[in-house]
């Protein structure tokens, strides 16, 4: 079995992988509240390497063969808070994502707080899903209408009324949250989302995605450059293997 060969086939898996995050992460640049798709690559032994006749793998005398894995991570680094005027434009300063609950009945989170008030004066985002308070209900909004405030700790008041604030959950463990959509996430059994009982809010702020598309175009010219070169190295091990054995025939 020639190594060498699955070796550079492994990195070219691995180098579409990462393309594939590259190009979603352009895609989704101008997405509010987008995280950047990472790819984490790590070395995992695929056997031994034998480079003289009378080495045996049983022994291990041979040179441990590593090749590439590659799996996708999320950088949750914040993007860069931008005025917008709109009194339910929400952004989150720090750590913490906003919770809407989902058609199914599930709580997913982001940090896009684009919203808007339901006809039922729900306060939903733009998708129509209710908002969540720190307490895990709907915010419903004064009939009487008045002008919204919300405080930097997220607390609510709606002309004279005090609604209680908007629900900021930080996860112990990021690595458990699991993109739905772009921007959206699910948190698994080992997120333990727990409310901030102090967030820092703006209000009439977007965050921006934390995507620096010039810096995914470099990636990407990196990731050609790379995959060329694999393929070229294929070449060169698979002409190098048949005049082998045309030598031998």
């Amino acid at each position: 079995m020639n190594i060498g060969l699955y070796q550079n086939a492994a990195s070219l898996n691995s180098l579409e992988r990462w393309q594939d995050a590259v190009s979603q992460n352009i895609t989704s640049s101008q997405v509010t509240g987008f995280k950047r798709r990472a790819v984490q690559v790590s070395g995992v032994n695929s056997g031994e390497i034998l480079y003289d006749p009378a080495m045996r793998p049983d022994r291990g005398e041979g040179m441990p063969a590593v090749s590439p894995q590659t799996r996708y991570a999320i950088s949750f680094v914040s993007g860069e808070n931008q005025p917008t005027g709109r009194d339910l434009d929400f952004a989150i300063s720090g750590d913490g994502f906003f919770a809407f609950k989902t058609p199914d009945g599930q709580t997913a989170y982001t940090r896009a707080g684009q919203f808007q008030v339901r006809s039922d004066r729900t306060l939903v985002t733009t998708q129509g899903m209710e908002v969540l308070s720190q307490s895990g209900s709907p915010i419903q909004l004064q009939s009487q209408g008045g002008t919204l405030v919300v405080n930097a700790d997220g607390s609510i008041r709606h002309g004279e009324a005090v609604l209680g604030k908007i629900g900021v959950f930080k996860p112990a463990n990021p690595s458990q949250l699991s993109s739905i959509s772009a921007g959206v996430f699910s948190a698994g059994p080992g997120a333990d989302m727990k409310p901030l009982d102090s967030p820092e809010i703006q209000q009439s702020y977007l965050e921006a995605s934390n995507v620096a598309p010039l810096r995914e175009m470099v990636d990407l010219v990196n990731i050609s450059r790379a995959y060329e070169a694999n393929q070229k190295l294929i070449q060169t091990r698979d002409q190098t293997l048949q005049q082998t054995l045309d030598a031998l025939t």
